[in-house]
């Protein structure tokens, strides 16, 4: 089926009709705490993550308490996260910068936070929608994918994603829309099967595996 601009709104509308109330899922209590918990989240699940930072915080929960610990002993915290060598070793010179920098804030200003260590595209768009409230579009793998399924935003790179959603999405709606397509892959299009059969986007998803008579736009 051809993905226009109607057919964009009506996948639009009705994602934000299911997902409305739905926020993000990790637990956090300051743009520290959140910045943290979005570092950690990197190859590792939100529930995971949020067990971690259930047990760390509020013992570590600003860059001086954290940076007292050394690199072995942030490990042993986090021990249970992917990747947590790298990601103790992020998170430590992380603060450090914020202390010597920031006056152990986070910053608000994107440039600013991708200095960080840890902190990329994604990590800062979470932070500047979530904890701050600019309007932002952070593509992980969920909004990656369902993007490209949806034809809502076509592309092979998280940024070409991401310029295509800021198009397709008013900008009004970029921090919103963010979460509705996370909780879409969570729950519906999942990363090897989707769940076509029950999904309430049949009819205006070109991917859809159940065949179906595409949606047309009331004239």
């Amino acid at each position: 089926m051809r993905v226009t601009k109607k057919v964009k709104a009506e996948q639009l509308r009705r994602l934000s009709e299911v997902y409305k109330n739905d926020g993000t899922m990790l637990h956090f209590t300051s743009p520290f705490t959140l910045l943290v918990a979005v570092i950690l989240s990197a190859q590792c699940t939100d529930k995971r993550v949020n067990v971690i930072t259930n047990r760390i915080f509020p013992r570590l929960d600003t860059p001086a308490k954290m940076v007292s610990l050394t690199q072995s002993q942030l490990e042993t915290e986090i021990h249970d996260c992917g990747l947590y060598k790298a990601k103790a070793k992020n998170l430590l010179g992380m603060c450090r910068m914020l202390l010597s920098d920031y006056h152990g804030e986070v910053p608000e200003d994107f440039d600013e936070l991708v200095k960080l260590p840890g902190v990329g595209r994604k990590t800062a768009n979470v932070v500047r929608s979530v904890a701050f409230g600019y309007p932002a579009i952070a593509v992980d793998t969920h909004v990656f994918r369902v993007a490209n399924r949806l034809k809502l935003a076509a592309g092979t790179t998280p940024l070409e994603v991401e310029k295509g959603l800021q198009k397709a999405i008013p900008k009004e709606d970029w921090s919103a829309a963010h979460h509705w397509l996370i909780w879409h892959g969570r729950r519906v299009c999942h990363a090897r099967k989707p769940d076509c059969e029950t999904c309430f986007l049949q009819n205006v998803c070109p991917s859809c595996t159940v065949k179906v008579t595409p949606w047309k736009p009331e004239e």
